[in-house]
């Protein structure tokens, strides 16, 4: 019979041959299911492997980064990755296996491998972005046509963000006196709301699209490792299909989302966003004033060469005028004389009109009577020939139905429908067979 050991002997021996078996350290390279910096200071981890699918987690483990080891290591991994250590987050770390008769199997964690983070966060990008791709929607709103002006500008950012305070404040105070106007869409810009506060905000904006020239979204300040964030194939795809050019200005110089590669216009700060719109709009303002000119001198120039012709004419109108006067006088003096003449002509020919007009009346009536007179006979006499009566006495018939109806065609004749001959010289009745 085996022995009867109690839970602590049983789980010291585990303990034993763990250590026995696993001496040395090991690399692994999992999946932060859970990532928790405790208030002493250690950082508490669940590892976590899913299968190919990317569905079903095939294998966890529990562990542990003390103070120490995270103090040291956390702000390496931060400043190679620009990323804090979080849930979600796939690693490559050096660990020893441990296990306490107490808490169980865990795995203590003494070194990170930034790289294989970084390209992690890298190829999710580049994921993403093929993913947009194949959808055909990746350069969507990149071939948007950017407005002439820039006015009405929609703004995705934090009320309390300083980086929408200085967008605000650059646009206020430019240099060309440009005015704009800018209605903020308040969104969560870090944290777990990000991607839902911003997806509501790009959608609120949508409803009313045509009161605005394009959609700005800012995000200054604050701890790189948030930007990950931005990097959602939802956020990019409602970037990329946003009816508005969309210009994005998110984070410091060297910080990247996926939204930077879909956006209509890319800037790396808030204030670089405001720069780019004082000087599309400043552009816009010299084009004007260019034109302005350009006006001002064809409409001198066209000042100029009419006032040269009103010189020119001014000096052939006298003479034109006493030509033109001269013209005038003779022609008034022709029709002076056809007005002389004209009335005892006119009552001549109107004379000769009368008598054609009285013979050519005659004439015409007469002949229109005798016409009306003969289409008169042979009307009556088409009519007399259509008489059904005379038709009947010329061995014609009529066959009617019971109610009286005329039989024009067999097709409306049934059998054993009875039927009313008319003949010359009475009626028969029939039954259809």
């Amino acid at each position: 019979m085996p022995e009867t050991l109690s839970l602590f002997e049983l789980n010291n021996l585990v303990r034993s041959a763990l250590e026995q078996t696993f001496e040395g350290e090991y690399w692994i390279e999992a999946e932060l299911a859970e990532a928790r910096l405790a208030s002493n200071g250690h950082f508490y981890v669940e590892f976590a492997e899913k299968d190919a699918a990317g569905r079903n987690f095939v294998a966890k483990a529990r562990g542990t980064m003390w103070a120490r080891t995270y103090n040291m290591l956390a702000p390496l991994f931060e400043r190679a990755t620009g990323e804090r250590l979080r849930a979600g987050m796939k690693v490559r770390v050096l660990v020893t296996v441990a296990f306490h008769e107490l808490y169980g199997y865990s795995l203590n964690v003494v070194n990170i491998d930034p790289a294989y983070t970084l390209g992690d966060m890298a190829q999710r990008r580049r994921d993403i972005l093929a993913q947009l791709a194949k959808d055909g929607i990746a350069d969507d709103n990149k071939q948007l046509p950017l407005p002439r002006l820039l006015k009405r500008i929609a703004v995705v950012s934090s009320a309390t963000a300083a980086g929408f305070g200085d967008f605000c404040d650059q646009l206020m105070h430019n240099d060309y006196g440009l005015a704009f106007d800018v209605q903020l869409f308040p969104a969560v810009m870090q944290g777990a709301n990000v991607e839902e506060s911003v997806l509501a905000a790009l959608e609120a904006i949508m409803l009313d699209a045509e009161a605005w020239d394009c959609v700005v979204i800012i995000r200054g300040g604050g701890a790189t490792s948030d930007l990950s964030d931005f990097d959602t194939y939802s956020l990019a795809a409602a970037v990329a299909q946003m009816p508005l050019p969309v210009i994005v200005g998110i984070g410091h110089e060297r910080d990247e989302t996926v939204l930077d590669f879909v956006a209509h216009t890319r800037m790396k700060t808030p204030t670089a966003a405001a720069a780019f719109i004082i000087a599309h709009g400043a552009a816009e303002l010299s084009a004007l004033d260019d034109l302005n000119s350009r006006m001002t001198r064809m409409a001198s120039l066209v000042i100029a060469n009419h006032q040269q012709l009103l010189q020119r004419m001014a000096t052939q109108l006298p003479r034109a005028f006493a030509l033109t006067r001269e013209r005038q006088e003779r022609r008034l003096d022709a029709i002076a004389a056809r007005i002389a003449a004209a009335p005892q002509r006119r009552v001549l020919e109107a004379g000769h009109c009368l008598l054609r007009v009285s013979e050519r009346l005659r004439h015409a009536t007469t002949s229109r009577l005798q016409t009306a007179l003969l289409h008169l006979d042979a009307q009556a006499q088409r009519i007399a020939a259509l008489d059904p009566a005379l038709q009947i006495k010329r061995g014609y018939s009529l066959t009617y139905t019971p109610d009286g109806r005329l039989v024009r065609s067999v097709g409306t004749i049934v059998a054993g429908q009875e039927i009313v001959t008319r003949l010359s010289d009475g009626t028969l009745a029939s039954v259809v067979k």
